[in-house]
């Protein structure tokens, strides 16, 4: 398992690839694969078969994994990308953006 700094629900930046320079919220992390999948980045269309989701089945349009290194935090405050540093707040290890020195939740 590799260590990210990136988590579910986290609103990123993408810096490199097809996407450059798209924001999204992550739905996923694969720790193991060292992969996300992002909101509106990385589209690609799958072929399906009907099934009770799609019951005419066809074309499907759908968020694929995304590198994690290719992804940046966004800062809260400025909402640009932004590293990430850990601190301890009333015994708590906490992120916060290195730009902005702003916690990020």
């Amino acid at each position: 398992m590799i260590k990210t700094n990136i988590k579910k629900g986290d609103n990123v930046y993408v810096l490199a690839g097809d996407d450059r320079g798209k924001q999204g919220r992550v739905l996923s992390v694969d720790r193991d694969k060292n992969r996300a999948i992002v909101e509106g980045v990385n589209i690609v269309t799958k072929a399906t078969k009907p099934n009770a989701k799609h019951p005419q089945g066809g074309l499907i349009k759908m968020e694929a994994p995304i590198q994690i290194s290719n992804l940046a935090l966004i800062d809260p405050k400025s909402g640009k990308p932004t590293r990430v540093g850990y601190k301890m707040v009333d015994g708590k290890k906490v992120r916060y953006a290195k730009k902005s020195g702003e916690e990020i939740k």
